[in-house]
């Protein structure tokens, strides 16, 4: 009895040895691979057609046929697909990296038109994709999808990947494009994110206007208290980091970092608990702390975070790529629809007409829109711009892949026909759409939009106000005063009637940044106004750098 139980404990033993053992060498592999990625897409740089994101996704194809032909064919990858390692691990450091290093100024000046596109955009897209597959996939007999699974499909394909665009545009030469694009990606993601979430949480078989309402209802709810919930942290790390070094002689920038980290994290977290929009919390908890509590800490901490919030970012996006490219050749998946790869090809090249029309449906139509409010021509939308924000939202990457398997699979497997089909489809329209547009990205960008010889002297995100009027230092209405404990702007003269009425965004700004001045920054810290003392983690050298510079363009009538 005693030996019978020794030999099942050995056997045990020797088991989870293999199985550690196997998970050390495929991390082994992984991890060279993520090496040979940044390698290769640093050599590949200037090239005319490659970029990272599709060098990686490449490699990763390729590791798989490699794999697939040792493993003889039962396998092409070394790690299994799992949602929660894309969404807990992967995704929060890519958005909130997004949110921290964002040019604030471009952004919340770009605002409206940002939501026109990121919110309205997606929502004409999520109707138009799922109209669509009810009408193609119904005729097509492909299994038992539900009204759920085609609106989850609306969902699931409305979510764009822009990284290649942004990759090639410059948003030194090119910032209201940039701007556009950029912000209009992180929305586009969150939207869609919680259209998927509301669609699993709501019984659509029975649609009537009281369902209609609660889901438009829950829409709207998710947006404004995950935006609250991930301001609310960032301010909470302004305010600690602030109260937690104030006057201090010595700082510690591990410990610095350590916290704005696991804060950021913490609030990607509780919105997933909470069952918000992790998204637009952690990205918006990343525009605040850029505000606020990095104006906070030590030189060295300032330097430590902004590129240590790059470096998970890129490798987080290298990883995606490349596992997606392993495990688009997974044999299960292929395996349930080999009797009918015409279906297959069918529905791939139907997604792919839906998501053309869906984009063109709403980005030239809300363009005019957009454009008749705004008065100057730097401001406008041009056919150009259009054209290259249309495209910028073609490709489909990670968040697609990560909502399908979510819909489609179970634990990362399916067995049903129409789940297959719908899996192997959008791996299909990923790698299509990622491969060929992506390669016909930066021809297309440097055509459109060819670099200006100019020289540009870009100013850093993290030193310009939150919200500003017409993007210039200092506006027309304003002076600007330096005095101690106070912010670099005093606004003196008051907005009047017919400004606000004229030209309300300004207004808006003016008002925000009263406010900022003399309650916020007050409370939470920022650039220029927490108290100086010796060994303190203001950077008083780069704010007096920055406030000359504006004094001597004011004084010289430069913008």
């Amino acid at each position: 009895m005693a030996l019978g139980l020794l030999n099942t404990m050995l056997a045990k033993s020797e088991t989870l040895l293999e199985s550690d053992h196997a998970s050390v060498v495929s991390m082994n592999l992984f991890v060279a691979l993520l090496c040979a990625c940044i390698v290769l897409g640093h050599l590949l740089e200037e090239t005319r057609w490659m970029n990272e994101s599709i060098t990686a996704l490449i490699i990763g194809s390729c590791t798989g046929i490699v794999i697939l032909l040792i493993s003889g064919g039962k396998s092409s990858r070394i790690l299994v697909f799992s949602e929660d390692l894309f969404f807990i691990y992967l995704l929060p450091p890519i958005i909130f990296n997004a949110g921290f290093q964002v040019k604030k100024k471009q952004f919340f000046r770009n605002f409206m038109t940002i939501m026109l596109f990121g919110a309205v955009g997606t929502l004409i897209s999520f109707v138009i994709i799922s109209l669509g597959a009810i009408h193609f996939f119904e005729k097509m007999n492909i299994g038992d999808l539900t009204i759920s699974d085609y609106l989850a499909i609306g969902a699931i394909f409305s979510a764009t990947d822009s990284v290649c665009t942004l990759q090639v545009l410059n948003q030194e030469e090119t910032p209201l494009l940039y701007s556009l694009v950029f912000g209009e990606g992180v929305v586009n993601d969150a939207t869609s994110v919680v259209l998927f979430n509301a669609i699993q949480r709501f019984d659509l078989t029975h649609i009537n206007s009281t369902i209609a309402l609660e889901f438009a209802g829950n829409f709207f709810y998710l947006f404004i208290l995950s935006t609250a919930l991930g301001v609310a942290a960032g301010l909470l790390s302004a305010f600690t980091i602030k109260k937690l070094y104030f006057g201090k002689i010595r700082h510690s920038t591990d410990r610095e970092v350590a916290l704005m980290m696991l804060l950021a994290y913490l609030s990607y977290m509780l919105a997933e608990l909470f069952h918000l929009s992790s998204i637009l919390t952690v990205f918006f908890c990343g525009i605040t702390m850029s505000h606020y509590t990095w104006h906070n800490v030590t030189d060295k901490s300032k330097v430590t975070t902004k590129h240590t919030f790059a470096a998970l970012s890129f490798l987080a996006e290298i990883f995606i790529f490349l596992y997606v490219g392993m495990d688009a050749l997974d044999i299960e998946k292929w395996d349930v629809v080999r009797n009918s790869p015409g279906q297959s090809i069918g529905v791939s090249a139907i997604l792919l007409g839906l998501i053309l029309l869906g984009r063109a449906a709403f980005v030239f139509p809300l363009s005019f829109l957009s454009n008749l409010t705004k008065s100057s021509p730097e401001e406008k939308i041009d056919w150009k711009k259009q054209v290259t924000i249309w495209w910028a939202g073609l490709m489909r990457g990670a968040v697609s892949m990560a909502l399908a398997y979510n819909q489609f699979t179970s634990s990362g497997h399916t067995k049903l026909l129409g789940n297959a089909i719908m899996i192997t489809s959008t791996i299909t329209v990923v790698l299509f759409s990622t491969v060929v547009f992506g390669l016909l990205t930066k021809p297309l960008v440097k055509h459109l939009q060819p670099p200006s010889k100019k020289p540009s002297t870009p100013m850093s995100s993290f030193h310009e106000p939150l919200l500003n009027g017409d993007g210039s230092y200092i506006e027309n209405h304003e002076s600007l005063v330096r005095t101690q404990g106070q912010s670099d702007y005093i606004l003196d003269h008051p907005i009047t009637m017919s400004m606000f009425w004229n030209t309300p965004s300004r207004a808006v700004h003016h008002y925000w940044r009263s406010f900022d001045n003399a309650v916020m920054r007050r409370v939470f810290g920022g650039r220029g106004v927490s108290q100086v003392v010796p060994g303190s983690p203001i950077d008083t050298s780069v704010g007096q750098l920055w406030v000359e510079d504006v004094e001597n363009k004011e004084q010289n009538g430069e913008p």
